[in-house]
């Protein structure tokens, strides 16, 4: 059996460049831009991204929202206090959801939230902490969500968020996420504005962010680690667009680790690509060959994590491990909140 060592992704990273808050101007976060091709690494601003675009490019965002899927309540026999985390919306009221204390979650358990303003009751018990719970409420389930959930910061993260729409992207729409699309954090009304003026397209895709994303690879060898499923859609017109630039060779950047999953889980399984909501496990590593994008914009990941290793696949595992040595030495800022990559076929432009 093929064998791929968990620890060729690991890299010494000092637990202070990890950013606790956002800055306070979304695109003045810094921006590494890495060559794929050659591994020139060019230190910039976000907002310098503009420089790299060219007219004819598509930029392919993802417009999920994130929601405040962190629910704290009390098992109705017992009081006991339980921790739910909402992972995706399987159908109706039904959600697949990580809980903690999960061994004192039956079948038939049933958990109040907000004196019995939302309840949930446990319809089936899955390994690793995951149950599948049904909800149960008057009225409107994101507006009761809203007023019982919080926004379902990565654990790293120990500061507290004052304004949760520094959590979300300045374009997000649909709500169905448990974590942000991070790579689109650094965007401004103002500088898509300015991208559009220049003639690049900007396209909208849907993958809900859930365990998939940010769950850590527990096993040794890479290759018998199970992803998540996650949701995504993409429409016709946005389908069409998009073959319509692969046919005319233009460039297809994406915006984030969860549209590159989108479009190449897409374009894997249909040929072309194709109008679908469905969901997609893709797991992409080294010796994967890219269908869809050509190039990425991203943050930093962390150590040993999928997402590493998609951009391993993207730019070479030797040159990303250089670039990620380099943004430390440089004192870059870290996952969530921190600074920005993008990686390209072409550095001047």
């Amino acid at each position: 059996m093929e064998t791929l060592d968990i620890n060729l992704f690991d890299y010494e990273l000092p637990e202070e460049l990890i950013a606790q808050t956002p800055l306070q101007k979304r695109d003045t976060s810094h921006l590494m831009v890495l060559n794929k091709e050659t591994g020139d690494i060019t230190h910039k601003h976000f907002y310098d991204i503009i420089d790299y675009l060219k007219p004819g490019d598509v930029l392919v965002r993802n417009n999920t929202k994130v929601i405040p899927a962190r629910l704290f309540g009390t098992k109705e026999e017992t009081n006991a206090h339980v921790e739910v985390l909402l992972l995706k919306n399987t159908h109706d009221d039904v959600w697949e959801c990580l809980c903690g204390n999960a061994k004192k979650i039956k079948v038939d358990t049933v958990i109040s939230f907000g004196d019995g303003r939302l309840k949930a009751k446990c319809l089936e018990v899955r390994d690793e902490g995951i149950r599948i719970l049904e909800m149960i409420y008057d009225g409107i389930f994101y507006e009761i969500l809203d007023q019982l959930g919080i926004m379902p910061l990565p654990p790293y993260i120990k500061e507290k968020l004052n304004d949760p729409d520094r959590y979300q992207t300045v374009y997000a729409k649909v709500e169905g996420s448990a974590a942000a699309p991070t790579a689109g954090l650094h965007f401004t009304p103002e500088l898509l504005e300015k991208i559009r003026e220049k003639g690049v397209e900007i396209l909208d895709v849907t993958l809900h962010v859930g365990l998939g994303t940010f769950r850590p690879v527990k096993v040794e060898n890479v290759l018998e680690h199970h992803m998540h499923s996650e949701y995504y859609e993409i429409s016709e017109d946005v389908a069409n667009e998009l073959n319509k630039a692969k046919k005319e060779g233009r460039r297809i950047i994406a915006v984030g680790t969860t549209s590159c999953r989108t479009l190449e889980s897409n374009i894997k399984k249909y040929g072309q690509f194709t109008a679908a909501h469905e969901n997609t496990s893709i797991f992409i590593y080294p010796g994967y060959k890219f269908e869809a994008i050509d190039c990425l914009i991203t943050n930093f990941h962390l150590p040993k994590s999928t997402l590493v290793m998609l951009v391993s696949a993207l730019a070479s595992r030797e040159k990303i491990l250089h670039a990620y040595k380099v943004a430390v030495e440089k004192k870059y800022r870290f996952f969530s909140f921190g600074d920005s990559m993008f990686i390209t076929n072409e550095t001047e432009l």
